[in-house]
This record gives structure tokens, sequence and C-alpha cells, in this order.
């Protein structure tokens, strides 16, 4: 990795940091590859039970670099974090503006500087958002604020993006990155890997599904995870009362999706 993408992976939580402080971590091709391989690499280790997207201080990230023309970076990240089987967080520690923002709306966790600007303004700059940002950013906040916010392309800071359900949680900026961390490093060690990535993608996947679908997959996903290598240590871990020691391996035990859902098939990564 070029030094515009530091990744850093230790204690189960890899931490993935756009590293153009001067540019305001504006992003360029080169960091957008970077950034899909190194979460490509976070999808398929196991060693690796949660990921942390951030922007060395004092910007997350300022959109596209504006050196280069338009429509030779965007946000479309491959894989897009919220396709990887590990919880993606971000730790929006500042300034987040078109892809940088769009990049945020990705993942599955948001905790945002309070002080810092946002925005979609692709429409003030005779273009429009991408990145997802119009099937990202309705399932966060509503059509109506979608609306808002994609058709004015105006800023706004980060108690609103909290008061609108774009960000789980509002700090000063200098907290943003250690929260994201203690999340991070909870879901790595407390909670079962397999179950999770499962989670993960039944979330993002059950608005396009009836309510008695995500019913089904619910108790059949349950059924499959019960005989996983995980299957009898959460019950262990209760009558023991210990901390759980898991082992099971979601590269290892990740079912066929499109046989889980009858659907389309999504083994992992697609």
């Amino acid at each position: 990795m070029s030094s515009d993408l530091h990744v850093d992976v230790s204690g189960g939580v890899a931490v993935l940091t756009l590293n153009r402080p001067a540019q305001q971590n504006a992003l360029t091709p080169g960091m957008a590859a970077e950034l899909g391989a190194a979460l490509r690499r976070c999808d398929t280790e196991d060693a690796i039970g949660a990921v942390v997207i951030t922007g060395t201080a004092p910007a997350f990230c300022a959109g596209a670099d504006l050196s280069l023309k338009v429509g030779e970076v965007n946000g479309l990240i491959d894989p897009p974090p919220f396709r990887i089987r590990k919880p993606v967080i971000a730790a929006v520690n500042g300034h987040a503006v078109g892809i940088g923002l769009e990049i945020a709306l990705q993942c599955d966790l948001r905790y945002v500087a309070r002080d810092a600007v946002y925005g979609l303004n692709q429409v003030r700059r005779g273009a429009l958002a991408d990145g997802f940002a119009h099937w990202t950013l309705p399932r966060l906040i509503g059509s109506a604020n979608a609306a808002d916010l994609l058709l004015t392309g105006r800023t706004f800071d980060g108690d609103e993006a909290r008061a609108m359900g774009l960000a789980n949680s509002v700090l000063p900026a200098t907290e943003v990155l250690p929260t994201a961390l203690a999340v991070a490093h909870d879901i790595a060690h407390g909670s079962a890997p397999l179950p999770v990535a499962l989670s993960k993608r039944l979330l993002w996947e059950a608005p396009t599904m009836t309510p008695e679908t995500v019913g089904r997959l619910e108790t059949e996903l349950n059924d499959y995870v019960a005989k996983s290598a995980d299957g009898g240590e959460g019950v262990a871990v209760l009558k023991d009362r210990r901390q759980p020691k898991w082992t099971g391996s979601v590269s290892a035990e990740w079912p066929a999706w499109d046989a889980v859902t009858g659907g389309e098939a999504r083994p992992g990564l697609d």
C-alpha cells in the first residue's frame, strides 16, 4: 500500500486511514483502488473481525481530488464497504463532502465530528451524487431528507447528521476515532463472527424483501449457525459464566447465498 492509504491490523481490527492531509484526504483513483483492495483483504481474512475507515486529521475526505477531470474518480469503491462480510465503521473525524460522505454512507455504522462540514454537493458542481448515494441515503434518513440533501447540495454539521439519522453518534473530533475503535474491538471480540456477517448481509438485503421472506431467513440462518463451529459456544458462555472463545470462520462457513435466499447468487463478494 502507498502512503496515501495506511492499513493497520491489530487485535482483530483493521484501520484503513485515508492519508493525504494536505489535500484533506481528497480521493484519487489510486486511493480508491487501494481502499477496495484493503476491503477485499478484510473480507477474506478471518483474523479481522471489524474494520474502521477514517482519515488523517483534520479531515475525513473532502471529496474527489480537484486536480482530476470530472469522472476520473467516483464513489464506487470495489468492493463497497456494505458488500464485505465484516462490520465496517466510518470514523468521520472531519469534513466529509461528496465522495467522502458517500464512502461513509456505504459503511454499517457512522461516528461523526460535531463541528465538521458534510454534504453531497455535486449538483452545485454540474454533476450528481454517485457512489450508491441515491440508494444508501434514503435507507438511512428517508426519501424526504434524502431529496433535501441530494437536490439542494447544501452542507450540514454533525448535530444535524445525527438528528436526521445519518450518524450513530456525534462527538468532538478528537473522540471520533477512539469511539469507533472501541466499538470495533467490542464487535471483534464479543460477537460471534458468522452470525455478525450474516446479520450484516441481511440488514442490507432485507429492505428489498417481504416481511415473510425476512422471517423465514432469520429462522433458517439461525438453524444454519446452530450447526456451525460456534453453534454451542453462546450457551456454554452463559452456563460457565465466562467470556466467549469464538473459533468460527466466516470465509469457510459462509453459505451459498442463493441457496439461502432462493434468489440471486451472492456468496461473499459479488
